[in-house]
């Protein structure tokens, strides 16, 4: 799979609220309803922060999503904040927020 960057000029957005956040990993699980759309319209919250995930998971049971979200390179306010937004979208049950350490990820994979 090819390695894809922002165009020229355009990385992962500032964190405008505080420059000097530290930077961490953090993973997102959340619950939805399975509908054709929602996967698209929660990792459209990441895209519109020029914000690619590291590992995105989805297992359907029944009527229900579980969608897990792991990414590098957010302050934890900010995090949080995508975390509100993704929490007020329709058909999203729920969303817990973590701070993912770098060995999760990799025994993840």
């Amino acid at each position: 799979m090819p390695h894809l960057e922002p165009a020229p000029g355009q990385s992962s957005r500032a964190d405008v609220w505080n420059q000097n956040n530290v930077h961490c990993r953090v993973h997102y699980q959340m619950t939805a309803e399975a509908e054709a759309d929602v996967l698209c319209r929660v990792l459209n919250h990441f895209a519109l922060q020029f914000l690619v995930p590291q590992r995105v998971t989805v297992i359907q049971q029944d009527a229900t999503l579980h969608i897990d979200v792991e990414l590098d390179g957010l302050s934890w306010h900010r995090a949080r904040v995508i975390g509100d937004k993704l929490r007020n979208l329709i058909s999203v049950c729920s969303v817990e927020l973590e701070r993912a350490e770098p060995a999760q990820l990799q025994a993840a994979g």
